[in-house]
C-alpha cells in the first residue's frame, strides 16, 4: 500500500464532494463540498496544495449496464480539467450507486433528505475514495485508470 493523502472527487452538477484519506491511506474522512462553477478547479487545486495529496481519484459514474451516461461524460471532462491543471495523478473510479449508498447511510443515521445535500456530496466522495483504498490495498496496485488530458 502507497503512503500518502489522496483526495476524493464526487463530480456533480452543482456541487463536487470532497473527501481525504489519512497518510497511510486506511480510512477516507469528508472534506467539504465545493460548489460548481468557475472557481471549483482553483478550491480543488488548494485542497491538493492545502493537504500534501498526491494524487486525485475521481469518481466515474457509469450506469448499473457499464455504459456512459451524460453525467459519465461531465465526469471525464471534469478529471481531463484536473489532470491538465494538476502535477499529481488524476484516477477515474467505478462509482456505480455510490450517491444512493451515501443517502441510505444519511437516512439510517437519521438525517432526512432535505437536510443532508450540503453533505451528501461529501459521503459520495467518502464512499469513492474508501473503495478506492480498498481496491488497493486488496489487489497490491493502485486503482482505476490514471487520466491523460487530451
Amino acid at each position: 500500500m502507497r503512503s500518502g493523502v489522496r483526495i476524493g472527487i464526487d463530480v456533480g452538477t452543482v456541487r463536487i464532494g470532497v473527501a481525504r484519506s489519512d497518510f497511510h491511506g486506511m480510512l477516507a474522512t469528508p472534506v467539504e463540498t465545493v460548489a460548481r462553477g468557475a472557481d471549483d478547479i482553483d478550491r480543488i487545486k488548494a485542497l491538493v496544495a492545502e493537504l500534501d495529496a498526491f494524487e486525485l481519484i475521481v469518481g466515474l459514474p457509469l450506469a448499473l449496464s457499464g455504459r456512459q451516461t451524460a453525467s459519465t461524460d461531465d465526469a471525464l471532462k471534469f478529471a481531463d480539467r484536473l489532470a491538465r491543471v494538476l502535477s499529481i495523478d488524476v484516477r477515474l473510479v467505478d462509482e456505480r450507486l455510490s450517491t444512493v449508498s451515501a443517502q441510505a447511510a444519511l437516512r439510517t443515521s437519521g438525517r432526512s433528505t432535505r437536510t443532508s445535500r450540503p453533505v451528501i456530496d461529501q459521503v459520495a466522495a467518502v464512499i469513492i475514495l474508501q473503495h478506492a483504498l480498498d481496491l488497493e490495498r486488496s489487489r497490491d496496485t493502485s486503482p482505476g485508470v490514471v487520466v491523460t488530458p487530451d
